[in-house]
């Protein structure tokens, strides 16, 4: 697991670069853009998944079913080359039992690298407690790195905040997927990043292969005691 803020990342993977085409529009694949067809990697392509973790659960949870993170590991890897698969969420600081925590150690025991951050506590103008704790930039500096030697970024996020990201590495020649979802209401995709992808994927084409029915949750266990999610 790491910790953002704690002064340590991991080193890079030595990978061979992919040559791919790039478009002039900044796209590396502009016939599939939009397409809103999802197209199976080969074997060989180099897939890296970024997962905005409450962005995720937020959608699945408005869809109705629970994502079950074993399958959505095994589901990827047999799409090609999956490299490494990255959770991304903030945690509450001093909190004796965060909810999120058999999660987290689930995920990083079992395949993931999870990224998180404490989250931060203030008072807005109207004397209200509030939180924050996006990992954008994290998820964003991940990218960017690991860019120029993959072939496929399979971003799990309908936040447009990553449309701006998703653009940038589209113009370093990788191909980038978005899953997401506006088949629910309100939709959960932003209409600016599901423009942007070369691929967007419906959370719902998924459900069958990574989804499970909230009444097939484990029952709670004594803290410290991990399960698959």
């Amino acid at each position: 697991m790491r910790v953002s803020g704690a002064g340590y990342r991991p080193p890079k993977p030595q990978l061979q670069i992919a040559s791919v085409n790039q478009s002039p529009c900044g796209s590396a694949y502009p016939h599939l853009a939009n397409s809103g067809r999802t197209r199976m990697s080969s074997a060989s392509t180099k897939i890296v998944l970024f997962i905005d973790g409450p962005n995720l659960y937020a959608t699945a949870k408005t869809l109705g079913f629970d994502i079950d993170y074993k399958r959505l590991l095994s589901e990827f890897q047999g799409r090609g080359a999956l490299l490494r698969a990255f959770y991304y969420t903030a945690i509450i600081e001093d909190q004796e039992f965060s909810s999120i925590r058999p999660l987290v150690d689930w995920l990083d025991y079992n395949g993931y690298t999870v990224v998180t951050k404490v989250m931060k506590e203030y008072v807005d103008a109207s004397g209200r407690r509030k939180v924050k704790g996006d990992m954008h930039v994290e998820l964003a500096v991940d990218a960017m790195e690991l860019a120029a030697q993959i072939d496929e970024m399979i971003l799990f996020s309908g936040d447009g905040d990553f449309r701006s990201l998703v653009e940038a590495v589209q113009r370093r020649g990788v191909r980038v997927t978005v899953v997401s979802s506006i088949a629910s209401q309100p939709p959960m995709a932003a209409d600016e990043l599901r423009r942007q992808a070369d691929i967007f994927t419906d959370l719902t084409e998924l459900r069958t292969k990574v989804g499970r029915d909230p009444s097939e949750r484990p029952p709670p266990r004594e803290r410290g005691e991990m399960h698959p999610p």
